[in-house]
């Protein structure tokens, strides 16, 4: 083998590496829960009393709860939503105690 031959396996190593973390990068991106948006679903972080988690479940207790857009939560990525009195139940999977976090970091 050659010179010549030796840079072209490098150089194809290179291009399949650049490949491979840009597809890494965009995956995660897009697995990712948008908080902001979630919040705003909620009706705003004003709207917001408290929050909990539970392993998977995210449960907030809401000040008025007809602001919240729980079609646009599910469409978001949620995978289930329980509506009792002021409150929403949502199955959010691991991202929960993210979301709890984010939410009493901007209240």
């Amino acid at each position: 083998m050659n010179f010549m031959d030796y840079i072209q396996y490098v150089i194809i190593a290179v291009v399949l590496i650049i490949i491979l973390l840009a597809i890494l990068k965009a995956t995660k991106k897009d697995a990712g829960l948008d908080f902001n948006k979630l919040v705003e679903l909620l009706g705003g972080k004003d709207n917001i009393i408290s929050t909990e988690t539970n392993m998977s479940r995210f449960k907030v207790t809401l000040k008025d709860i007809s602001k919240a857009n729980k079609e646009g939560i599910q469409k978001l990525g949620a995978k289930g939503i329980v509506e009792i009195d002021n409150q929403l139940k949502i199955i959010l999977g691991a991202e929960s105690k993210q979301l709890k976090k984010y939410i009493d970091e901007i209240k």
